[in-house]
C-alpha cells in the first residue's frame, strides 16, 4: 500500500521553503556527474547493430522497448555528440556512434516527397512499425511536423559539431522539406493565415483528416507560440521552405474576448503589428510573474527549442524576458502555491504507471491543462466578468520531473542544483542510469524508467551550461542566423524587462 502522508523530509523541506543546498561538490563536476550516468542509460536504449536508441528502458537499464521515433533517433545523436565534448566518451566513438545511426537513417522507410520520417519504427531493425507492441493495437504510420524537427535539428546539430560526418547528416537534411507541413490557409482566431500541420498520413486514417499534396493532414495546425512545435517553424523559415512572416502567425494568447473565456484566465496586452502582421501580446500572471503561457503549463514547449536556438539573446525583448519568467513560476508554484518543496513540472512517466502530461495548470492557455499532481489540482482565475473564479487550487502528490528543472540550467542554476540534489538525498529518484523520469513527492512513489528523450533534454541541457551553449552553436549557421534572428529581435512580449523574480536566486558558478 502507497504511502499518502508527506514524509518528514519534504514537510521540512516545504515548512523551510524550498530544497536543501546543492552537494558538497562543486557544481559543475556534479552536473559532470549527472552527464555521465545519464548517457550510461541512453548507450544501454541503443542497438549496437542500427544505432537506433529505445524509447525507453527500465530503471535497472533492462528491457529497452521495441519502437523509437524521430525524436529519440535525434536525441541520441546530439546527446552523443555532448559526451564527447565533456568527455564522457571519445572524439572516434562518437563518430562511429553517430555514423551508425545517420547509415541507418538513409535506408529507414519514409515519404520521398517531403524527405520526412514515420513516427514508429523498431530499432532493432529499422522497420515501421504498424502494431504497437504494448497492447497489440493497430498503428496508422504518421509523420509528424514536431517529431521530424528534433531530428533535424540533431542533424544540424552533427553537421557543426562532427564535420567529418557532415556529407551524411547533410544528404538526409537536404531532403527535409517543412513547408510540405505548411497550410497557408490555415487560420487562427485572430484571423491571421498560414500555419503548419501537426504531421500526415500517406494513407487515409480513421478519423478526421485533411487530404492535400497526396497525402492526409491532420486536421489541426499548430497555433500556440510558445510550444515546442516552434523547432519546426523555425527549421523551415531558416531553411527558406516556409515564409518569414509565419513566425508572427501563431498565437501569444488566445483572444481576450469572452468568446474565448474558456481559457485559463484572461490575458492582458496590446496589439500591434510585424511584417504587416497583427499580434495580440498578450500574457498572464500567476504568483505575481507576468509571462506568455504555454498550452499546457509545462517547462518542455517553453524551453526545448531554446537548447538549440539562442532565443534569449536573439530576442532579449521577447524570449529573454519570458525565459526567466516562465522557470520563476515554476519554481513558485512548486515550492510557494502548491508547497511541494520540489519543482520542475513536463510531461513524463506517471509514477504509478503509464505516462502523463504534467504541467502547472495555471501557467497553461488550456483551461483543462496540464496537472502538476496526481489528483489533478484545478486552478481557475476566473475571466474578469465573463467566468467567475473556481473554488481555490487544493494539491495533492505532486510529480516533478527531473528533466525540466535541466532545462532551466540557463536561468537559475542555484536553484536547479538545489532542487536536484534534494530529490537525489530524499527518494529513491537515482540509478544506474542517472536521475529517474518522475518522482511524486508526496508518497514518495518514483517511476523507475528511462525515457530517451527526456535524458536527451538533461544531456542537452548540461551540454550547454558545461560546454558554453554547444548545441546552440553547432545548430547556428550564418544563413539560419540571417532569417531568424530579426524576427526574435523585432518583438516585445508583454513581459515586464525587469520585473522582479527572486525565485532565480541561488548560489551558481
Amino acid at each position: 500500500m502507497r504511502r499518502l502522508l508527506v514524509p518528514l523530509t519534504a514537510l521540512l523541506l516545504v515548512l523551510a521553503g524550498g530544497a536543501p543546498a546543492a552537494t558538497a561538490a562543486p557544481p559543475n563536476a556534479t552536473l559532470r556527474t549527472y552527464a555521465a550516468d545519464t548517457w550510461r542509460s541512453m548507450v544501454a536504449m541503443t542497438n549496437p547493430a542500427t544505432g537506433l536508441v529505445a524509447d525507453n528502458i527500465h530503471g535497472d537499464l533492462s528491457s529497452p522497448s521495441t519502437y523509437t521515433s524521430p525524436t529519440n533517433i535525434g536525441g541520441y545523436m546530439w546527446s552523443a555528440v555532448v559526451a564527447e565534448k565533456l568527455g564522457i566518451i571519445s572524439r572516434p566513438e562518437a563518430r562511429a556512434r553517430v555514423a551508425k545511426t545517420l547509415a541507418t537513417l538513409a535506408t529507414l522507410k519514409h515519404h520521398t516527397p517531403s524527405g520526412m520520417y514515420y513516427n514508429w519504427y523498431d530499432p532493432r531493425d529499422g522497420s515501421v512499425v504498424t502494431v504497437w507492441p504494448d497492447d497489440g493495437s493497430r498503428v496508422y504510420p504518421f509523420l509528424s511536423s514536431v517529431d521530424n524537427g528534433w531530428l533535424a535539428a540533431a542533424l544540424r546539430v552533427v553537421e557543426g559539431a562532427l564535420p567529418e560526418l557532415r556529407k551524411p547528416a547533410a544528404a538526409i537534411l537536404d531532403k527535409m522539406n517543412f513547408g510540405f507541413y505548411y497550410n497557408p490557409a490555415a487560420a487562427t482566431p485572430f484571423g491571421n493565415k498560414g500555419l503548419i500541420a501537426g504531421g500526415f498520413w500517406d494513407a487515409p486514417p480513421p478519423g478526421c483528416s485533411l487530404p492535400r499534396n497526396g497525402v492526409w493532414f491532420t486536421c489541426n495546425h499548430y497555433d500556440i507560440t510558445v510550444t515546442e512545435p516552434r523547432i519546426a517553424t523555425y527549421l523551415g523559415i531558416g531553411a527558406g521552405q516556409i515564409p518569414p512572416e509565419a513566425y508572427y502567425h501563431t498565437m501569444r494568447t488566445l483572444p481576450d474576448s469572452c468568446d474565448w473565456s474558456w481559457q485559463e484566465m484572461e490575458p492582458l496586452g496590446f496589439t500591434t503589428s510585424y511584417l504587416g502582421v497583427p499580434v495580440f501580446e498578450g500574457s498572464y500572471r500567476y504568483q505575481g510573474i507576468t509571462f506568455v503561457p504555454s498550452w499546457g503549463g509545462d517547462m518542455f514547449e517553453a524551453l526545448m527549442p531554446d537548447l538549440f536556438v539562442p532565443e534569449t539573446r536573439w530576442g532579449p525583448n521577447s524570449w529573454g524576458r519570458n525565459h526567466p519568467a516562465t522557470v520563476a513560476a515554476q519554481i513558485a508554484h512548486g515550492l510557494q502555491d502548491a508547497k511541494y518543496g520540489y519543482w520542475g513540472f513536463s510531461p513524463a512517466s506517471n509514477p504509478f504507471g503509464g505516462y502523463t502530461a504534467w504541467g502547472v495548470d495555471a501557467m497553461g492557455m488550456d483551461t483543462d491543462g496540464y496537472p502538476s499532481d496526481v489528483q489533478g489540482g484545478k486552478y481557475d482565475a476566473g475571466f474578469d466578468d465573463c467566468r467567475p473564479p473556481g473554488p481555490p487550487a487544493v494539491y495533492g502528490d505532486g510529480v516533478v520531473t527531473p528533466h525540466a528543472a535541466f532545462l532551466a540550467l540557463p536561468y537559475a542554476k542555484g536553484p536547479v542544483l538545489s532542487d536536484l540534489a534534494g530529490l537525489k538525498a530524499h527518494f529513491d529518484s537515482y540509478g544506474p542510469g542517472g536521475f529517474y523520469d518522475a518522482i511524486a513527492v508526496r508518497s514518495g512513489t518514483v517511476a523507475k524508467r528511462y525515457l530517451s528523450l527526456d535524458q536527451a533534454m538533461i544531456m542537452g541541457a548540461i551540454g550547454n551550461e558545461l560546454h558554453g551553449d554547444v548545441l546552440k552553436k553547432a545548430f547556428v549557421t550564418p544563413d539560419f542566423e540571417r532569417r531568424i534572428r530579426p524576427l526574435l529581435a523585432a518583438e516585445t512580449f508583454n513581459v515586464p524587462a525587469n520585473q522582479p523574480l527572486p525565485q532565480l536566486r541561488g548560489t551558481s558558478s
